[in-house]
């Protein structure tokens, strides 16, 4: 059976929320999903798992603290074992999808793009296949003036039903890819 783990930070219940839904869409599919906060876990294996999802809110164009340390400690116990290796051969069955949630106030996408990109290079490195980067436009929490007047417009309420059942099916999609 494949196998997936998905290792998210969350301080305002976005990024769980499409942790979630993406949980629900793999296991539609039959995958065997596991859920895990990244300040609740040090001894995962990325090799044990057929793919491994990552999210992240951005936080001025960066992932926050806790999934920095979180990834440049895994990062580390690698390079020790020798499994980063010059060239970053790939290795056979092993995925990556990054998702990050954004609310963009003020330059909307671009400010989400760097986060998707900097976790991707520590799956490319290990020679994982990162199948894609998701970014999902949600509610900027504690500010109604960058959740209704920022560049993306109203926010408020992101990501919401509409928004999750797409992860969902997207999920669905990307498992058939496994």
């Amino acid at each position: 059976m494949t196998r997936a783990v998905i290792l998210y930070w969350s301080s305002t219940g976005n990024t769980e929320k499409v942790a979630f839904a993406l949980k629900d869409g793999l296991e539609a599919a039959g995958v065997n999903v596991s859920v895990i906060k990244t300040t609740e876990t040090e001894d995962i294996d990325y090799f044990d798992y057929d793919l491994v999802c990552v999210g992240s809110p951005s936080i001025q164009w960066h992932p926050p603290k806790q999934v920095t340390e979180f990834l440049l400690k895994k990062f580390d116990d690698y390079r020790k074992q020798g499994k980063i290796k010059t060239g970053a051969p790939k290795v056979p069955r092993k995925n990556a999808l990054i998702f990050c949630t954004y609310s963009g106030p003020h330059t909307g996408l671009n400010e989400a793009t760097p986060v998707g990109k900097y976790v991707g290079q520590f799956f490319e490195h290990l020679g994982f296949t990162v199948l894609d980067e998701w970014y999902v436009l949600s509610e900027f929490h504690g500010s109604e003036e960058r959740s209704t007047k920022g560049r993306m417009g109203d926010i408020r309420g992101k990501p919401t039903e509409e928004d999750l059942q797409k992860i969902r099916m997207d999920a669905q999609k990307l498992a058939s890819k496994l």
